[in-house]
């Protein structure tokens, strides 16, 4: 895991009922009301993100940040989306995002999970790893510009094959 400059002060636990507020503002914040029609949203609205895979970031009682993993299928093969991701604009930039991303990463890794898969920005999602996948292949129920389909093999060749259309486990 990454290490911040000790002088943000900030601690990432797992995020459970309590942050679901904060988690909602900053989405809103970050996003704004047209994140309910984005395709992830709908896979979203098919089954609950898993709190066991997804974190918060505090600063003190500050919240920072979060992500959000939802364990679902991709065709036959079981995946785990990621997103959202969202950090508050004065915390960009300082590495809490890259550190939510590792954990998130670590925790799906360890909970048996051979793939993550994101609708994102290429310029900030590729260089942790992340790489394209071929169009057509991951299918979100809702429009998507498929060249922001990122995947994330955590073992080698998880990748490869991972198509279908993306729906509850």
């Amino acid at each position: 895991m990454m290490s911040l400059p000790a002088h943000l002060q900030i601690e990432f636990t797992l995020e459970t009922a309590a942050h679901d507020e904060a988690v909602e503002a900053l989405s809103a914040e970050a996003f704004g009301p047209g994140r309910f029609t984005r395709a992830a949203a709908r896979v979203r609205e098919m089954t609950p993100h898993d709190r066991s895979l997804s974190f918060v970031a505090m600063r003190g009682a500050e919240f920072v940040g979060s992500v959000r993993q939802t364990r679902v299928m991709v065709g036959t093969r079981p995946a785990v989306m990621l997103g959202p991701l969202a950090v508050k604009p004065a915390f960009k930039g300082k590495g809490a995002g890259r550190a939510l991303m590792a954990m998130a990463a670590d925790a799906a890794r360890l909970a048996g999970e051979t793939a993550i898969f994101l609708v994102g920005d290429r310029a900030y999602y590729m260089p942790l790893g992340y790489e394209p996948l071929p169009a057509r292949s991951v299918l979100m129920p809702g429009p998507v510009d498929e060249r922001r389909i990122l995947g994330l093999a955590l073992v080698p060749g998880a990748l490869q094959g991972l198509s279908g259309a993306v729906g509850p486990r």
